[in-house]
């Protein structure tokens, strides 16, 4: 029975008949045509799907030639080769020929060992050289001793036995039909480039720096530079590497098994920067995969799939950021996020370089602490936001390079913003050339189908049980922040991870080994995660997206916890937004709705989220959600930021809601920024909301009682929480030294004039108040009702206060008071 690729195509095992006879020439391998002489892959040999591998110019299925200006081997280039050697020579009869068997196994990609048999090996009577180089034509051993020819044996296999007793330092001299002969170094004559205590990290499952281990490296072996190959496959029966120094064919280029780590490894001489590469992949099925690195630090544009060999040179100068950040302490500092999508953040800024140039101004300019970036990670479908990612360890190249993305995140720095990233390690696509059953069995994936699969993204889930697949994933958030200082790591999905039987229908899930529902590999490796990356990187916070009751998200995991500092409110946004969604006069029947949160508002340690899930897909832009016309609607949605300012938690923004905007977010089109143009209409009202964001940042950065006691409730106290008829709350906010601020909100579109609010006492001052912001201020498109001169509170008990005042409350708007100055 024909087996089937993980894809479901049919596909034929890799024949022997692909390996010339014993005896033959290289011309006489290479007497068939070029598509029928080459070994099926998974993916195919037509050129479109070649394409896929890598770039376009390494895509197309063709026999190398000595003249193509794309060889890597072509600067080594000599004018002639010496003549015809001898036997008198340094070369010597026999010629060491391997079995044929061996030499099957080696040439089809099918050995685990290819070091064993290819280089130099010392044998009865000499050194035994062989060198695996197909389609060449002569292949000329340099030693210290003189030029000696090798003899091709089969499949590209050339060997000779050279005299002596001590392995001789030797280079090649390559020539391929019609063109002129190239000097070469010997990749297998080096030893694996990984040490004895990378190969036992990575086996224990806690090599903390993996990416320094695996993937790509450029390297100096021996005095010889290239690039040091190295990639976790445990089920092949071998692999090889491809890419465009060979034409995409992997047939001199196998790699060597490193016992049972799994580890597959190969050194390549002369291999710089910028080579394009996948791992071609021999499964125990004898299936043929072409496989991006896993572990790849950079990757192709897509629609390319090839990972890139690279290198950083970057110089970091934010030296500064990174010291004040290792003696922040999160929970009593402001953080108010702007999150955004990078590649439509501003779709005429197509790079990171560009938009290093306008975004740190930007947030400048309205006061945000933090920017929050969508998966920044390479994904093959930018629709999905990034959000299904393919490169976890390569930034993605639609916008630049690595080092580009560092420049970025080092401008943000140097202009007092931090830089949080979205991380999605809850699934995965299941692209071929991707993780999906990379060696050709469940690998990051559950073996159990009831696992494996994500119901609601098509997507796989990772296998948390498995040390190696959680190493990957530790690494990679360790990676982020280590690597390109990253401040923040935002985790999606993690309910998604948290619970066997999310969105799954009874049955069809398989419970933990105690018979319950919950993942206790995904808990387990959360709290791994959290407790690596908090020690590792000093000042680092780690924000769950999780939208259930599981106990502990934001406790430290030496008390039981998972170890996020920051869990996401979803009970607030959604409850809040349901209340505010209502018009006026329905309120008053979901009151409750908006005041619910404090209920439950110090169990965790919450951040405030209107982000991107909250305005696509039908759920419609901020502004638009709100009830009335157009005054009312940006009332209310000035209201509603007044109130989300104020509550107890850090702030997060969606991209366009700091100005309003009213369609929904298009990731390719990015937010209507025109609508703040002179030639709109109503440009001065959505710049009165942008001016609204801007200040209520400012206010939030210079009131500790807006962000100092955020999670404990010493820092908060209603007032007059249950006036639903009218639409109407009060609470007061406190600093640690006692320092208070009070919010009221209005949610009522009638002005509400001498409405008696309690008011704290203010020790050893005149007992005056102030309007520190008002969302119904005309400058933000209000209708300018307020308190415009101090209040004094009188000694009249009101709302549990010792004191209180009466005051104009605007309609659809939020007041701050503090103390008078």
């Amino acid at each position: 029975m024909t087996p089937l690729d993980p894809t479901g195509r049919p596909n034929r095992p890799v024949p022997a008949t692909f390996l010339a006879g014993p005896g033959t020439s290289p011309a006489e391998d290479r007497e068939d045509d070029d598509q029928e002489a080459l070994p099926p892959r998974a993916e195919g040999r037509a050129n479109a799907e070649r394409e896929k591998r890598g770039s376009d110019a390494g895509a197309t299925e063709r026999r190398p030639s000595a003249s193509d200006p794309e060889r890597p081997e072509a600067s080594g280039r000599v004018t002639a080769l010496p003549p015809r050697a001898s036997t008198s020579g340094a070369l010597r009869l026999p010629e060491a020929p391997l079995p044929p068997s061996e030499v099957d196994r080696l040439v089809s990609g099918q050995h685990h060992d290819p070091h064993a048999l290819l280089g130099a090996h010392p044998v009865h009577g000499g050194t035994a050289i062989r060198v695996l180089r197909p389609f060449a034509e002569r292949v000329v051993v340099e030693t210290p001793q003189g030029p000696a020819e090798l003899t091709h044996q089969q499949g590209g296999l050339f060997t000779g036995l050279v005299a002596g007793g001590e392995l001789p330092d030797y280079s090649l001299l390559v020539s391929y039909p019609d063109g002129e002969p190239l000097r070469q170094d010997d990749g297998y004559r080096a030893g694996p480039t990984l040490g004895e205590l990378d190969l036992h990290l990575i086996s224990e499952g806690r090599h903390e720096q993996l990416w320094r281990a695996l993937g790509s490296h450029l390297r100096t072996v021996d005095g010889v530079a290239g690039t040091a190959f190295a990639v976790w496959a445990p089920n092949a029966v071998g692999v090889r590497l491809i890419g465009d120094f060979n034409h995409w064919n992997g047939t001199g280029h196998p790699m060597r098994s490193l016992g049972s780590s799994g580890i597959w490894e190969l050194f390549v001489p002369g291999l710089a920067e910028g080579a394009t590469y996948k791992y071609e992949v021999h499964t125990r099925q004898g299936w043929v995969l072409d496989k991006a690195d896993p572990l790849a630090r950079a990757a192709q544009c897509p629609p390319g799939t090839a990972s890139v060999v690279t290198s950083s040179t970057y110089a970091w100068q934010d030296e500064e950021w990174m010291a004040r950040r290792a003696r922040s302490a999160h929970h009593r500092s402001p953080m108010s996020v702007y999150e955004l999508h990078l590649p439509s953040w501003r779709p005429d800024l197509t790079d990171y370089r560009a938009i290093a140039e306008e975004l740190p101004c930007y947030l400048k300019e309205l006061n945000f602490t933090h920017v929050e970036f969508m998966p920044v990670m390479e994904h093959p479908f930018g629709g999905s936001w990034g959000y299904q990612v393919s490169g976890y360890y390569a930034p993605t190249a639609r916008l630049g390079s690595p080092d580009d993305f560092r420049h970025l995140v080092d401008t943000l720095h140097r202009h007092g913003i931090g830089v949080i990233v979205d991380w999605v390690p809850a699934h995965f696509p299941k692209d071929d050339f991707a993780l999906a059953r990379f060696d050709g069995e469940p690998l990051y994936e559950p073996a159990d189908p009831l696992r494996a699969e994500h119901p609601d993204w098509g997507t796989l889930e990772f296998d948390y049980g498995r040390k190696e697949v959680r190493n990957f994933l530790v690494a990679n958030a360790v990676y982020w922040c280590e690597e390109f200082h990253i401040d923040g790591l935002r985790v999606d999905a993690v309910a998604s991870m948290l619970y066997l039987d999310y969105s799954r229908e009874g049955g069809a899930w398989t419970p933990n080994r105690h018979g319950g529902r919950e993942n206790l590999d995904a808990a387990s490796f959360l709290q791994e995660m959290n407790a690596t990356v908090y020690r590792r990187c000093p000042g680092v916070i780690t924000i769950a997206e999780e939208s259930t009751a599981w106990d502990g998200v934001t406790r430290p995991t030496d008390a039981g916890g998972l170890g996020f500092g920051l869990k996401w409110n979803m009970g607030w946004m959604h409850d809040s937004l349901v209340y505010i969604s209502k018009e006026p006069v329905h309120r008053k029947y979901h009151h409750n709705e908006i005041t619910f949160s404090m209920v439950y508002a110090y169990s965790e340690n919450y951040i405030l989220p209107i982000s991107h899930d909250e305005v696509v897909h039908g759920k419609q832009a901020l502004v638009s959600k709100m009830p009335g016309d157009w005054w009312q609607q940006r009332a209310n949605h000035r209201a509603y930021l007044g109130f989300m300012w104020s509550h107890p938690g850090k702030q997060l923004l969606y991209m366009g809601q700091e100005f309003a905007q009213g369609a929904e977010w298009d990731h390719e089109q990015g937010p209507q920024w025109w609508v703040l143009d002179e030639q709109w209409p109503a440009h001065q009202d959505h710049l009165g909301v942008r001016r609204l964001v801007r200040d209520l940042n400012r206010s939030y950065l210079d009131t500790p009682a807006l962000w100092e006691l955020d999670t404990t409730p010493d820092g908060f106290r209603w007032l007059d929480g249950g006036s639903a008829d009218d639409n109407l709350l009060s609470f007061v906010r406190y600093a640690a030294d006692g320092s208070p601020l009070v919010a009221v909100c209005n949610f009522s579109p009638v002005v509400r004039h001498a409405r008696r609010v309690g008011l704290p006492r203010l020790d050893g001052r005149d007992q005056l108040w102030e309007e520190l912001l008002n969302t119904d201020a005309v400058i933000y498109g209000g209708s300018g009702v307020g308190n415009s001169h101090p209040v004094k509170a009188d000694p009249v008990e009101w709302d549990g206060q010792p004191r209180s005042a009466e005051l104009i409350l605007p309609p659809l708007a939020t007041v701050w008071l503090r103390p008078a100055r």
